[in-house]
């Protein structure tokens, strides 16, 4: 009969993340904090054209000088800018709320 010597180990921990964090390597922020980081520039993005087309409506708003054509452009462009603003307030909102329950889930 032969004698089998086996040893257990108890802890599942191999050191690997002190080695890492010891030269200078960390995990990083999690995916859901850069996807929502990213959506959140492109956001900001398109809310500052919207703000621009609004200044550009209003320019041209001001100087149409009572022509029906660019009265009625000007008007329709304001009331665009607007809607296209208070839909990318929302989303920002709304991703912005997703993205921090998503981290605290995940963290």
């Amino acid at each position: 009969m032969q004698t089998l010597l086996a040893q257990a180990s108890t802890s599942t921990s191999t050191g690997l993340g002190t080695a890492a964090a010891a030269a200078g390597y960390s995990s990083g922020p999690p995916i859901a904090m850069i996807i929502g980081n990213a959506i959140s520039v492109v956001l900001g993005i398109c809310g500052m054209l919207f703000v621009i087309l609004l200044v550009y409506a209003g320019v041209l708003y001001l100087t149409s000088q009572g022509e029906e054509g660019n009265v009625k452009k000007a008007k329709k462009l304001i009331t665009s800018a607007v809607l296209g603003i208070i839909i990318i307030v929302a989303a920002y909102a709304i991703t912005r709320y997703l993205f921090q329950a998503l981290i605290q889930v995940t963290t």
